[in-house]
């Protein structure tokens, strides 16, 4: 298994470099540039271009691509042209905030999809399956755009139980209670519409799972042999079952991380999906080449991760 890890590690380095390189020949091809629009009182065409010079932004693309590549080696992913600091403690700042948002909503994606799989395909054609199923083909249908925007409008806006922006109030010193409680609060909403509108497919994977393993000759011969249902279904079904659910986990997670841009501009909160959309809209190409490039590196890893998870829960794939 390690030499397969090694491998895959192997592999995602020329992927990730490929990335780069049409990521910041892409960003290179949009019109204008950092200091587009941002012309103070007084300040003259002549000293715009004297920044332009002073930054390399008249440099060929390739040049500045190789001094971009040669800084990040260096733990440098060059300055903001907008937030006039570092790229590497402001991705960083919004990273932990993105974490944790992906964190609880990967746990509320499993709390509700696995039991509500499991229900569904037990009692396969009862009305909990037709419930249950109907409800997963609505969520299915519904863009996740418009839910965030439901949740937003509806818990936020008209019941206002739950903050509509940011990630803490002001009001609350960093390292009390108060404010870890404030932090878990504000990310409620978010994580719950995020959770419940990735439900549908691991509640399908497991369903259909559930129902073609309980038709297997395995189960047959348990049952004639007279083992109860409860230990054929908890030891041969459900960890049957569970198995192409473990396999997605890995990519789930990242998923969630990567697809933060709509979730977290919908709801104002301050991670990397929202700091990605400020900085594309303003042109800054520092930021927007990082994220973009932790964004692909982040679902080479959760592919990694989904191997290395489904080699631990099958053994019978591990390649040697």
């Amino acid at each position: 298994m390690w030499k397969t890890i090694l491998r895959r590690v192997l592999i995602m380095i020329p992927q990730l470099i490929l990335l780069s390189v049409l990521v910041f020949m892409l960003s290179k091809m949009m019109p204008g540039d950092p200091l587009t629009g941002n012309f103070s009182q007084g300040q003259s065409a002549a000293q715009m271009a004297a920044l332009r010079q002073q930054y390399g932004l008249n440099d060929p693309w390739y040049i500045q691509y190789f001094k971009w590549v040669g800084n990040m080696f260096h733990g440098d992913l060059g300055q903001s042209f907008v937030y006039k600091r570092s790229v590497t403690g402001l991705i960083g700042e919004r990273a932990v905030n993105t974490f944790w948002l992906a964190l609880m909503s990967t746990v509320i994606l499993y709390v509700i999809a696995i039991p509500a799989g499991v229900i569904a395909g037990r009692y396969e054609g009862t009305k909990r399956d037709s419930a249950i199923s109907v409800g997963s083909f609505i969520l299915m249908a519904v863009p996740p755009f418009v839910f965030y925007l439901l949740g937003l409008i509806f818990f936020g806006f008209f019941l206002q139980w739950f903050p509509t922006g940011g990630s803490v109030s002001s009001t609350y010193n960093p390292g009390t209670l108060g404010y870890v409680w404030d932090r878990i609060y504000h990310m409620i909403l978010p994580a719950l519409v995020a959770g419940i509108i990735t439900t549908p497919s691991t509640i399908q994977y497991l369903r259909t799972g559930v129902i073609d393993n309980t038709r297997q000759d395995f189960v047959r011969t348990a049952r004639s042999k007279g083992v109860p249902d409860r230990v054929i279904f908890n030891k041969h079904i459900l960890r049957n079952s569970l198995l192409p659910i473990a396999a997605f986990m890995g990519n789930q997670i990242t998923m969630l991380l990567g697809g933060s841009v709509i979730l977290e501009t919908v709801f104002s909160y301050p991670g990397m999906g929202q700091l990605f959309v400020s900085s594309m809209t303003s042109r800054d190409y520092p930021v927007v080449i990082s994220l973009v490039l932790l964004f692909g590196f982040l679902t080479l890893l959760g592919n990694l991760l989904s191997d290395i998870i489904m080699s631990i829960v099958d053994p019978r794939i591990r390649i040697e």
